[in-house]
């Protein structure tokens, strides 16, 4: 057995060559035409230098030009590191400066970022352009495509333990960490999903808009797909509409999305009608799902959701609710097949069911490490278990229920208020689209409790009003005591409400 992720690519198109890997703007790339793209590219890039113990950054839209880049690189033994398309250009130069990534392959969408900072990527010796670019020195891909020899190639990693790719994490506190994910934690995780979520046993059509530069996006969203021989379709931003109308057209049988974009769909017009029961299930990750969502995308498109869980350090899925199984409201599921979850308190011992302590994973899935941070790594590590800095407790049955963020805590009085009760209860309320809470220092109380939304189109509802709704549903502490209503919440590349960007917005008012 090939201890390569690349190998699950080779595999696949020895196996069903002409089957659809990937369907993008209309056009279809066969599982053979992918391999032998990266086979071409993997071979350009061996001549450029590029091999064991290079880093490569991959800046580039959802699309056959980005699964293709990714397993060429992982071909030539070399580790890929993806690039979140929402970063401000500074940041994505720190990321490629942090990695050392001595080759850039980016997308013409991304031109001008790159342009910016160019100059300042002393560590990048190729910049290699997908599409049209003003950068002189950049070469083409489609050339390099060209010229590459259509021999298979497949550099074998020395150990499981190599570095497959460097996903940096959104830096909730201080500077983004690199993720050190290895060939074993990634073939390990993509082959406990395809069991996870029965996979394989057909031929499944999945909807892939989550960015496959995420851990979500990348290991369920084109990893394993490509693994279990399925076909994605690849959409490089997500438009609600445009994507029920994808999954109608398409016929999709696997729909992969965060929270907000279940919303949002689930907000749309109530003219825009879009037959989605072609869909075997949803799966939503990335943060915990408002009750209110679930139920009401259920109830409008008659589709069931499947919640799961994962950080980015444990490649990334750590569990699901079964599939066609046991599936409880408000949990994240059972550990899938190969992962171990507990709960442990403050000094690393397990808390009795139901009790509330720190998510802690184990498993083959589990990072190697931070990139160039040993301190850092050594902090978030119990032993053999990952601390995921989540808040959360399992039930008898082992099924998980997240809580919250321990960093997103907000004590007020000595009391523990965790934002999600509160945003859930907001969500609840007909005119809000979105909601985040956090909290914001007071003197008397230490903390208390600030909600931003945004409402839904068309509709209207002043702070006051919303303040009283959460009276109504929520205990003293919990009642936030100011409501922000903007246009919108900021998100990250999964589309992600960010916490930490609405706590720099107050702390910039403050100052």
């Amino acid at each position: 057995m090939s201890k390569s992720l690349a190998s699950f690519l080779v595999e696949s198109a020895q196996h069903v060559p002409e089957r659809t890997a990937v369907r993008f703007m209309g056009y279809d790339t066969p599982f053979a035409e992918l391999e032998d793209a990266s086979n071409r590219l993997a071979s350009s890039l061996q001549n450029l230098g590029v091999g064991p113990g290079k880093h490569v950054a991959l800046y580039c839209i959802n699309s056959p030009f980005f699964m293709a880049s990714y397993f060429a690189i992982l071909k030539t033994g070399a580790t890929v590191v993806p690039i979140n398309l929402l970063l401000h250009p500074k940041e994505v130069a720190f990321l490629i400066k942090d990695s050392g990534a001595s080759v850039l392959i980016y997308h013409s969408v991304t031109d001008k970022a790159v342009q910016a900072i160019a100059q300042n990527l002393d560590s990048v010796e190729h910049f290699i352009a997908i599409g049209d670019t003003e950068i002189s020195q950049a070469k083409s891909y489609s050339a390099l495509l060209n010229k590459g020899d259509r021999a298979p190639v497949l550099v074998e990693p020395q150990s499981e333990e190599d570095v497959a790719a460097l996903l940096y994490t959104g830096g909730t506190t201080g500077l983004p960490k690199g993720a050190m994910l290895t060939h074993k934690n990634l073939i390990s995780n993509v082959r406990s999903v395809i069991e996870a979520l029965h996979l394989g046993q057909q031929h499944d059509t999945f909807i892939t808009v989550l960015p496959m530069f995420h851990s979500f996006g990348a290991t369920v969203g084109f990893l394993a797909p490509v693994a279990a021989a399925s076909t994605v379709v690849a959409l490089p931003q997500f438009q609600p509409e445009a994507t029920c109308k994808t999954i109608q057209d398409e016929n999709a049988t696997i729909f992969l999305g965060v929270p907000t974009m279940y919303a949002m769909m689930v907000n749309l017009p109530t003219d825009k009608n879009y037959d989605l029961t072609s869909l075997r299930y949803g799966v939503s990750g990335g943060a915990p799902m408002p009750m209110s969502v679930l139920e009401k995308f259920e109830a409008r498109y008659h589709v069931t959701i499947y919640e799961g869980y994962g950080p980015t350090e444990c490649s990334p899925v750590v569990s699901v609710n079964p599939i066609g199984g046991k599936r409880k409201l408000g949990t994240v599921g059972v550990p899938i097949p190969g992962v171990e979850i507990r709960v442990l308190d403050e000094n690393g011992q397990e808390v009795p069911a139901g009790e509330v302590g720190e998510v802690c994973v184990r498993g083959d899935n589990v990072m190697k490490g931070y990139w160039n941070q040993s301190e850092e790594t050594e902090k978030v590590f119990w032993g053999d278990w990952i601390r995921t800095g989540d808040l959360g407790k399992m039930d008898d049955e082992g099924y998980c229920t997240l809580i919250d963020r321990a960093k997103d805590l907000i004590i007020v009085h000595g009391i523990n208020v965790y934002p999600r009760q509160v945003e859930d209860v907001l969500y609840q309320h007909p005119a809000v689209a979105e909601a985040a809470v956090i909290g914001i220092a007071d003197e008397y109380h230490g903390e208390m409790v600030k909600a931003f939304v945004a409402l839904r189109e068309g509709q209207t509802a002043e702070p006051r009003e919303l303040i009283q709704y959460c009276r109504q549903h929520l205990g003293k502490f919990e009642i936030p005591r100011r409501i922000e209503i903007l246009d919108s919440l900021p998100k990250s590349g999964a589309g992600k409400i960010l916490r930490r960007k609405l706590r720099d917005i107050e702390a910039e008012k403050k100052a």
